[in-house]
């Protein structure tokens, strides 16, 4: 009876066994079955990144070139660089005075023209007549440059009058003499006062005057009147007897 049990039992714990191996064998594959899903997920980043970066030292870049070396920044090995000496201090240069004359001297030669040859005297001329119509066309354009700034003028400018007759002179004086056929002598009495010394200057002047009936006497006082030359001293003629001489 005792036999009987123990096999039942024996036979549950060899099923059991089995059944734990059988749990034990698929966890890792239902691991593996994770990685892959996980890996597939990723794509070629992850792949990429799995994969172990070249040395940079030692092995060749994807064309097949060996990589130089990284430059070691100065710090990077713990070693302090010296510091570099300062540079000297520039001194100012001295500041050179130039005389006004010297300054002035020196803005004349810059303007200078260059120093010519001996030039003939056709060449001289030639450059005179080309410096004259040069400044004489500058001339011109200055002047229409004015005539039309300046605003036309709405008025009408007068006509020319031809031979136009000016005012003539007339004078005031005393007959001196009238011997002479035709001809009296005039004396004209002018008085001024002196602008500096405000003194009253008298002066006289005599004229020849033409009068052609004889009128006029000695001591008369008369107006003469200026005219076109008569003779080769009469300028004058007779207007007017003002005053007969007592």
């Amino acid at each position: 009876m005792m036999a009987d049990e123990q096999e039942p039992e024996a036979a549950q714990a060899a099923a059991a066994g089995l059944d734990e191996v059988d749990v034990e064998q698929n966890v890792p594959d239902a691991q593996a079955d994770s990685e892959t899903q996980t890996q597939d997920e990723a794509g070629p980043e992850a792949e990429a990144a799995s994969e172990p970066a070249p040395d940079a030292a030692g092995e060749p870049s994807a064309d097949g070139e060996p990589e130089p070396e990284a430059e070691q920044a100065p710090g990077d090995d713990g070693d302090q660089a010296a510091p570099a000496p300062a540079a000297p201090a520039a001194k100012p240069e001295p500041v050179v005075i130039v005389a006004p004359k010297e300054r002035r001297r020196l803005k004349r030669a810059a303007k200078a023209p260059a120093a010519r040859g001996p030039l003939s005297a056709e060449e001289r001329q030639a450059e005179r007549v080309a410096l004259r119509a040069k400044n004489a066309k500058a001339r011109r354009g200055e002047r229409l440059k004015a005539r039309a700034a300046k605003p036309a003028s709405e008025v009408a400018p007068p006509e020319p009058i031809e031979h136009a007759v000016g005012r003539p002179r007339a004078r005031q004086g005393i007959v001196v003499s009238d011997k002479a056929a035709k001809t009296i002598t005039v004396r004209v009495d002018t008085s001024r006062r002196h602008r500096r010394y405000k003194k009253i200057v008298r002066s006289s002047k005599t004229l020849h005057a033409h009068d052609e009936h004889d009128e006029a006497h000695e001591g008369d006082l008369v107006r003469v009147v200026e005219t076109r030359p008569l003779s080769a001293t009469k300028r004058w003629r007779l207007l007017e007897i003002l005053e007969r001489a007592k």
